[in-house]
């Protein structure tokens, strides 16, 4: 059994891709539009003008896979409160680094530093609002 999340961009599925890709070297795997699926929605489900947006993709950050859409298309922003992503990686260097990509346009919750578990652990939401939890391993 394989766990993976699946995050709901509300119509900002491309922008995180790409923001993904560029601040953690982001890979990405698979990407269907709406206008791609076998089957249209059903009249008045998606809102006008979604046809292009991003129903289901696959993107993988280090060897974890994460699952993206643009889901209802909404434009609303968050929905991410209650869980973080963590990225564990082997120097503080590291940790530094990818702490430092996410919070420069993101909102930290807890400075990096070292603590008494790890050399370097830290809390950064970014401008998507998702929740990172950054930690090197000791």
């Amino acid at each position: 059994m394989q766990v993976a999340p699946y995050l709901f961009f509300e119509g900002r599925c491309e922008e995180a891709i790409a923001y993904y890709e560029a601040k953690l070297g982001a890979e990405r795997l698979d990407l269907m539009r709406f206008r791609e699926a076998p089957d249209p929605p059903p009249p008045g489900v998606m809102p006008p003008g979604t046809e292009d947006r991003v129903m289901h993709g696959r993107i993988r950050i280090g060897s974890t896979d994460v699952m993206v859409s643009d889901g209802m298309c909404s434009g609303r922003q968050g929905g991410f409160d209650g869980f973080s992503l963590t990225i564990m990686v082997d120097t503080p260097a590291e940790a530094d680094r990818l702490f430092e990509a996410l919070a420069a346009d993101g909102e930290v919750r807890m400075p990096i530093g070292q603590t008494f578990f790890s050399p370097r652990f830290g809390m950064v939401a970014d401008k998507f609002g998702v929740g990172w939890i950054i930690i090197a391993n000791p």
